[in-house]
C-alpha cells in the first residue's frame, strides 16, 4: 500500500509541530518530514534557487528532533521523519541517542532521511571538510546502526572512533529507523545499496540518478532492490502525475506544503488528503 506524506519547513512563523502533525494524522495521511538547518552563513548563495538566495524559512528551521518529539505527542500512528538531517554536522553518538530517544518513546515511529549538506560554509562551521562529507556520511550511518544493534559496541574508523561503550535505550525499530539517502547524485544510486535503506530524492532535481541507475548499483553490490524504500520528496499535486509515479515504483509521495500559518496550510492539507484518497482507491 502505498504511502502519502507531507514536508514543511517549520519555523517561529509557521504552524507549530504539534498542530501540524495532528492535522496531518486527522486527515488520514501517513507521515511528517522536517528539515534541518543549524544556520545559514551569511555568505551562502544557494545553487538552487534562481536568484542564489537561500529563502528565508531556511534561516528559521525549528530543531528538527525536537519539533518531532512534539509532533510524536500529539499523534499515535504518522511517521516522524526528517526531510533531511544534516547528518554531517552532528556527533554520532550523541544523534545515536537523540534518534533511539524519540523512536522508542514514539513508538518505533521515525525514518531518518540524511543527506550530506550542500552548504560548504554551514559545513565547515561544524568542523566538517566539504570534500569528506560523504565518506563521513556513509561511516556514521555504519556507527550508528552498530550503537543501535548491539549492547556493547566499538567502532574504529577514519572520522569516528570509540573504544567499547554502551547506549540505551534502544529504538523501538529492530536494528534502528531506516536511513533513506535525500540526494539526487549520480553517485547516489551506489551509495544507497551500499549501505541505506532507502532513497529520498527531490522530485525533478538534475543530477544524473535514477531508478533504473538504482536498480543497476543493486545489482553490482549484490543488494536486493525489492528491500529498498523509494520515497519521492515534493512530489507534485497531479493525480495523473501521481498515478505514474506510483505505477514507476515509488512506495512514498511526499507533498511539500508552506512554511505558513494554519489558515494557508490547512486548506492545502485537505486538497492533499482528497489526492491520497482517490489514489488509494485506485
Amino acid at each position: 500500500m502505498p504511502r502519502f506524506s507531507v514536508c514543511q519547513f517549520t519555523t517561529d512563523r509557521s504552524m507549530a509541530p504539534a498542530e501540524f502533525a495532528a492535522a496531518v494524522e486527522a486527515r488520514g495521511l501517513d507521515g511528517v518530514y522536517f528539515p534541518e538547518h543549524t544556520h545559514i552563513p551569511l555568505s551562502t548563495r544557494s545553487p538552487f534557487f534562481p536568484d542564489g538566495q537561500v529563502p528565508e524559512p531556511y534561516r528559521r528551521t525549528y530543531d528538527p528532533f525536537v519539533a518531532l518529539a512534539m509532533a510524536a505527542v500529539v499523534t499515535e500512528r504518522i511517521r516522524l521523519g526528517t526531510g533531511i538531517c544534516l547528518l554531517t554536522q552532528h556527533d554520532p553518538l550523541t544523534l545515536a541517542k537523540t534518534v533511539a530517544t524519540l523512536d522508542h518513546l514514539s513508538g518505533g515511529r521515525v525514518t531518518l532521511g540524511i543527506g550530506a549538506g550542500w552548504n560548504a560554509e554551514e559545513l565547515q562551521n561544524h568542523g566538517t571538510p566539504y570534500a569528506q562529507r560523504w565518506p563521513m556520511l556513509r561511516e556514521r550511518v555504519m556507527a550508528m546502526r552498530e550503537i543501535w544493534r548491539h549492547d556493547e559496541v566499538e567502532f574504529h574508523g577514519q572520522f569516528t572512533d570509540f573504544a567499547p561503550l554502551v547506549s540505551y535505550p534502544k529504538p523501538r525499530q529492530a536494528g534502528g529507523p531506516p536511513f533513506l539517502i535525500g540526494s539526487n547524485s549520480r553517485y547516489v544510486p551506489d551509495r544507497v545499496a551500499e549501505y541505506a535503506d532507502g532513497w529520498m530524492p527531490i522530485r525533478g532535481r538534475a543530477g544524473g540518478a535514477d531508478l533504473a541507475g538504482l536498480r543497476a548499483a543493486c545489482e553490482r553490490r549484490g543488494r536486493r532492490f525489492e528491500e529498498l524504500t523509494l520515497a519521492l520528496y515534493y512530489a507534485p499535486l497531479d493525480e495523473t502525475a501521481c498515478r505514474a509515479h506510483l505505477a514507476e515504483g515509488w512506495h512514498e509521495l511526499i507533498f511539500a506544503v508552506p512554511s505558513a500559518t494554519a489558515d494557508t496550510v490547512l486548506p492545502i492539507l485537505d486538497d492533499i488528503a482528497d489526492l491520497a484518497r482517490r489514489l488509494r482507491a485506485g
